[in-house]
């Protein structure tokens, strides 16, 4: 069996997935990721390097393929997830750079390509941090961000040739992919009761009820001056003139490409207002879709509720996809099958039991299978999940060759 597949994801969402594809023969992986986070570190680092897109769910997805029992990939593990303490000073990273490239402590066993990729990586940073001391904060920054962004500024400021370059790096045999072509953008979201969410940490954070009605892809963050001043409008202002100060970006023609030949298609699990729909704004997305050799486009429907979807059921959230893919009645086929969770718990966004019954939803089968981690509550289980999307997609092949 050899099958392409292409899982639109964000950061830990559909990791799960991920590593049951990887680990299911013949099966080869693209995943199609935004950069709009701009959470705590990684947005610290987003305001030193303007320009700049979030690397951190990209980081992420360098862990998939990672083998914490075996010394090499743990210390590129330990790599990615190192987290700088609080009052680390630029010298101190320069401790950290030398630790790695004299092999100590954690980074004791890393393969000599990597070990020399990223201290060339991390000094590149150190450079641009010695000459540009002030305006970043590095407590709590993880150290595979830093590498992302000396790969940045080694390659000319190109975020998806440094995308590239740390999966060389981390040896992933994953086909990691920005969804744009690296334009820089913002996240900020209206609620229905007209709240505004400022930014991507305030649409993940904890929240009142409430929900998002309205997704805005901006040319600039909104600052706290900015803030004050569109929360005291009315909503439908705030919203008219966030509309106007939509960010153009243009899509990243590998994506499209891996999206356009694809056996089977994936909107993974996840954030959806921040790590998913985002994705489905970038133009073309929706067309690469549709021209999908892909005979199964499936939505995973999350196991169990984010901060940003409290309130939606699990067909609210299969019409949010729809909606930001422009297709809100499914009439381009832009979704041919709805798997979930066979026995939902109190935590998951509810399927409605006539759904179940009649198998159908906005055009497309509803499937049930049994796919949380017993375990891990709320994490698909990963070998489970991928079974039966390869099932699906089997079968969707199989009816479509009658």
């Amino acid at each position: 069996m050899n099958v392409a597949v292409t899982m639109f994801s964000g950061g830990r969402g559909a990791a799960s997935i991920a590593r049951g594809m990887l680990g299911t023969p013949g099966v080869g992986l693209s995943l199609v990721v935004n950069g709009y986070d701009n959470g705590l570190s990684t947005g610290a680092l987003r305001r030193y390097l303007p320009g700049m897109l979030g690397p951190s769910d990209f980081r992420k997805n360098l862990l998939l393929h990672l083998d914490p029992a075996d010394p090499a990939q743990a210390a590129l593990a330990a790599v990615v997830e190192h987290r700088l303490p609080a009052g680390t000073t630029p010298a101190g990273l320069t401790a950290v750079i030398e630790a790695i490239a004299l092999r100590r402590g954690p980074f004791a066993a890393l393969p000599e390509a990597a070990r020399e990729a990223l201290t060339a990586d991390l000094r590149v940073f150190a450079r641009r941090l010695a000459a540009h001391p002030h305006g970043l904060d590095l407590a709590d920054c993880a150290l595979g961000n830093l590498v992302f962004a000396g790969a940045y500024l080694r390659l000319g400021r190109d975020f998806n040739a440094a995308v590239d370059a740390c999966v060389r790096t981390f040896g992933s045999p994953v086909r990691l992919l920005n969804v744009t072509d690296g334009e820089n953008a913002f996240l900020a979201a209206l609620r229905r009761d007209g709240s505004l969410l400022a930014d991507e940490a305030d649409i993940v954070a904890p929240q009142d009820p409430g929900t998002i009605t309205d997704l805005f892809l901006l040319r600039e963050p909104v600052g706290a001056r900015r803030r004050a001043e569109l929360e005291a409008l009315p909503p439908e202002w705030t919203r008219e003139i966030l509309g106007r100060e939509r960010a153009e970006v243009t899509p990243n023609p590998r994506a499209l490409e891996a999206i356009r030949d694809a056996d089977l298609v994936v909107y993974g699990p996840g954030t959806p207002h921040s790590s998913l729909l985002p994705s489905y704004l970038t133009p073309g997305v929706a067309d690469a879709v549709a021209r999908s050799r892909a005979a199964a486009k499936v939505f995973v429907v999350n196991t169990r509720e984010d901060h940003d979807i409290r309130g939606l059921t699990a067909p609210d959230l299969v019409d949010r996809t729809l909606a930001y893919l422009g297709d809100p009645r499914n009439r381009r086929r832009l979704v041919t099958h709805v798997l979930s969770h066979r026995t939902p718990g109190p935590d998951a966004p509810a399927v409605p039991e006539e759904i179940l019954d009649r198998g159908e939803w906005a055009g497309a089968r509803w499937v049930t299978a049994v796919m949380e981690h017993p375990g891990r509550p709320g994490v698909h289980h990963a070998e489970r999940t991928a079974e039966a999307l390869l099932a699906i997609r089997d079968e969707a092949a199989l009816a479509r060759a009658r």
